[in-house]
């Protein structure tokens, strides 16, 4: 599987969560690997949802932030251009798993790059934790897959 997610702006979520720390490049490569294939099945959520009211536009309330109207913590609306994370390659990676038929609209795109990019933020922080824990100056791709491991 190819990531659609460019790796830079990856890097720029985990290193405003790594503190001191150094960030490796396979860290980067793995949370944009982790990202895409969570973005793949919210899309996948999405879509049903869509199905299920007859619709083949995926919608910002489909991918169920807890609101619906796209805002970040009950605050204004998130703009593309406050987030980190690119909208382009996001919404590639929401058409990953889902049919032609259906389309994303630009609103939907970004409130999923921005729960993607809180889902990043979230691991990026419990991976800095691991790395220090480990007695490590830098983190590791294996701090991102431990992250994961300790979900399961």
């Amino acid at each position: 599987m190819s990531v659609e997610l460019p790796f830079a702006p990856v890097d720029a979520v985990i290193r405003r969560n790594a503190g001191s720390l150094r960030v490796s490049a396979d860290a980067a490569e793995e949370l944009a690997r982790r990202i895409q294939v969570r973005g793949a099945a919210l899309a996948g959520e999405a879509a049903e949802r869509a199905t299920a009211e007859d619709r083949k536009t995926l919608m910002a309330a489909d991918f169920e932030t807890g609101n619906e109207e796209g805002t970040r913590n009950g605050g204004p609306p998130v703009t593309k251009e406050a987030l980190t994370l690119p909208v382009a390659p996001v919404d590639r990676i929401a058409r990953l798993d889902i049919d032609d038929r259906y389309r994303v609209s630009m609103d939907a795109r970004v409130v999923l790059a921005d729960v993607l990019e809180s889902y990043a933020d979230e691991v990026a922080a419990s991976a800095a934790i691991l790395a220090r824990h480990a007695g490590r100056r830098t983190i590791t791709a294996e701090d991102v897959e431990t992250y994961f491991a300790l979900l399961e």
